[in-house]
């Protein structure tokens, strides 16, 4: 009993310490965002700030700055919500049917057509930047946030798909059968039976697809114009700024704000998402 207690201790103890180090850059952040110019020179990393100074966080949303395309995060902010917002839903919603169709509605071909698709969970997203760019000409959507959705929601039909396809796969087929034989259709089954009995699996997508849109750089510096670039490249042009004087306070206020949706979605709905994951896992 006590060998038991004391491998507790220490189990706890080792989480603890590596909770403490992976939240150790998140608090750095924190505290220096509330700090002056002199208590950032005069102090070290992990003191506290001696009073709370919102100047930096008010520099980093809406004051203009010295540098190149610096104009503050609030733009940058609102034309992330505008691409991440859609391209979530819609990304979600056409994993959905296709992950119906894949898994119940098979039709010859449907193995092949979906191990092909799942190339696109594991193919690097640089080998397609010309081609995409070529797309989003060719349909007037360069450098435009309509643009951006588009891509992201190419980009995450794969991984949608995968998600949909191999939850449903667990699903009853008595259920559809049944619903067959009664008269319902394709739409009538996805929707009064289908959907209903898919929360857990929605959850898991909405939030992995909002963090991985809300988050991307790359087709964000790739194919955003002046006035569609989103929160990630507003944060790195803030951050590489020409300005003689390096603002570390405004940077780290910048850095909380482009952060903070995607810590607010998973302390929300955290606990929906690890029962999406670990539902069907164990099966009867």
């Amino acid at each position: 009993m006590k060998t038991q207690t004391f491998y507790r201790v220490v189990v706890y103890g080792v989480l603890l310490l590596a909770a403490l180090l992976f939240l150790a850059p998140t608090y750095v952040m924190l505290v220096t965002s509330f700090k002056d110019a002199d208590q950032i020179r005069a102090g070290n990393l992990m003191s506290l700030p001696t009073s709370l100074n919102w100047s930096s966080w008010q520099i980093a949303w809406s004051q203009a700055c010295t540098g190149v395309d610096c104009r503050g995060l609030r733009p940058y902010f609102w034309n992330s919500v505008a691409m991440a917002v859609p391209a979530v839903l819609i990304s979600t919603t056409w994993g959905a049917i296709n992950g119906y169709v894949l898994s119940m509605w098979k039709f010859k071909g449907s193995d092949v057509l979906f191990g092909f698709m799942l190339f696109g969970v594991f193919m690097p997203f640089q080998v397609v930047l010309l081609p995409m760019s070529q797309v989003l000409g060719y349909l007037n959507l360069s450098s435009s946030v309509g643009g951006l959705i588009l891509v992201h929601c190419l980009a995450g039909i794969a991984g949608t798909t995968l998600f949909f396809r191999n939850y449903y796969t667990a699903i009853p087929r008595e259920l559809v059968n049944a619903a067959r034989l009664d008269g319902a259709g394709f739409w009538r089954i996805f929707w009064r039976i289908v959907i209903p009995m898919s929360t857990p699996i929605l959850m898991v997508t909405l939030i992995w697809q909002f963090t991985n849109i809300w988050n991307d750089f790359l087709f964000g510096v790739a194919f955003s114009g002046a006035d569609s670039k989103p929160i990630t490249v507003g944060l790195n042009n803030m951050a590489n700024t020409t300005s003689s004087v390096k603002n570390y306070n405004v940077d780290m206020a910048a850095a909380v704000i482009a952060g903070l949706p995607t810590m607010l979605v998973y302390i929300l709905a955290g606990q929906y998402f690890v029962k999406g994951l670990t539902a069907g896992a164990v099966k009867g």
